[in-house]
């Protein structure tokens, strides 16, 4: 259970190159180094065309040369292989102290997945975990990526879950490394997936499960307020 004042800021943005979410990540979590007291962030956005690789992973997963292709690839600082980010793709980006509520690890990457979960049978979908990775499945696809940095126990970097994008890009690499498990989207269970409303339900879900309020702006500007209750209710 969280330990602080259980407020958090939501951050709902749209469409933001990789590079410079990641400049806003590594300052929020540098102030935070700095005064520990900072209220907790958490983002969601999208990302234009993006391949990733955590500060191990391996190249041989990406299936181009990167030095005579166009396609833009990152290598991070978070955990975990090469994922790939796309527009239909809501990725979150929790900044959060966890001193404020466990310093364990395994116990925040468990959380990232239940907030998933949750978000997932809100639409009568049963995602599950797949013992020995980290992320979420639906029917042995695929739907979620986790990867994370954390530094004085504060968070950076975080889920992906593919809810409406196209997802040929993943045809040039093997998504976390994973060669036999193949990767899905909701709209191949719901077509008509919203992916708006999909922010709000991951929005609700992640203040249930870290037992926060969050205080933001969603992505038409108005006013939102998300906040755990002990009877789970919204």
């Amino acid at each position: 259970m969280s330990l602080h004042n259980n407020r958090c800021l939501l951050y709902n943005q749209v469409v933001i190159p990789y590079s410079e979410a990641l400049i806003w990540q590594r300052t929020l979590l540098a102030e935070r180094i700095q005064n520990p007291s900072l209220e907790d962030v958490l983002i969601l956005l999208e990302h234009p065309p993006v391949y990733t690789l955590g500060q191990g992973g391996n190249s041989e997963f990406l299936k181009f040369d990167q030095t005579t292709s166009t396609y833009e690839v990152h290598r991070v600082e978070r955990g975990g292989e090469v994922t790939y980010h796309c527009p239909g793709q809501l990725v979150g980006y929790p900044i959060l102290n966890l001193q404020h509520y466990h310093k364990d690890l395994h116990w925040y990457l468990r959380q990232l997945e239940e907030v998933l979960i949750r978000t997932l049978k809100m639409y009568g979908l049963q995602g599950e975990r797949n013992p020995g990775f980290t992320g979420v499945w639906l029917e042995g696809r695929k739907v979620a990526a986790i990867g994370i940095k954390v530094s004085r126990w504060i968070t950076m970097h975080g889920f992906a879950l593919n809810v409406c994008p196209d997802m040929t890009g993943f045809e040039r690499i093997v998504p976390c490394g994973i060669a036999d498990k193949p990767v899905g989207s909701l709209a191949q269970w719901i077509p008509d997936i919203s992916l708006l409303e999909v922010r709000a339900h991951v929005a609700k879900c992640f203040a249930e499960v870290f037992e926060v309020e969050l205080i933001g702006d969603d992505v038409n500007g108005s006013s939102i307020r998300c906040k755990w209750q002990d009877d789970n209710r919204f």
